[in-house]
């Protein structure tokens, strides 16, 4: 799981700077060539957001977001497993959930043609994806810390 979580990062990083380029190539293209774009800020959006949810379990792996480490500093031995691996599984729930919602949301964006109804137009089901696919790597990466007893 670990080596996916970085493969993600890497798939995560690109996609970061492909929506950086293609912002540079929409402000050359209207503010230089004075023409319109139709396809760059949504095709920014889409690539940023997907870096933003496929980076999720390389976070996690090295322990990158953000916590309130308090209560769980100032305790100890059993107590602080205990509470660690309380805090694991109620995100490892919660993402669960959302991975369910996010797979079944990809299947009706698929299965009924949903587009964005934009200029652009492109199928939605490539976008929310990235959405899905994250959020389940995720999950995983959450059941490899609670096995590897680092939760």
């Amino acid at each position: 799981m670990d080596t996916l979580s970085i493969a993600t990062a890497v798939l995560a990083a690109t996609l970061l700077a492909l929506g950086v380029l293609v912002v540079v190539h929409m402000v050359f293209t209207r503010y230089v060539l004075s023409e319109s774009t139709v396809w760059q800020t949504e095709f920014t959006t889409f690539a940023i957001t997907a870096a933003m949810l496929l980076g999720t379990p390389y976070v996690l792996k090295t322990g990158g977001h953000v916590a309130v480490t308090v209560l769980p500093d100032s305790l100890s031995g059993l107590p602080k497993r205990i509470m660690r691996l309380m805090a694991s599984l109620v995100g490892l729930s919660f993402c669960l959930a959302l991975a369910y919602g996010s797979w079944y949301y990809v299947f009706e964006a698929y299965s009924m043609d949903w587009t964005t109804g934009t200029v652009w137009n492109p199928p939605l089901w490539p976008a929310v994806l990235p959405m899905a696919v994250g959020i389940s790597l995720l999950s995983l990466q959450y059941v490899a810390e609670i096995l590897r007893g680092e939760a």
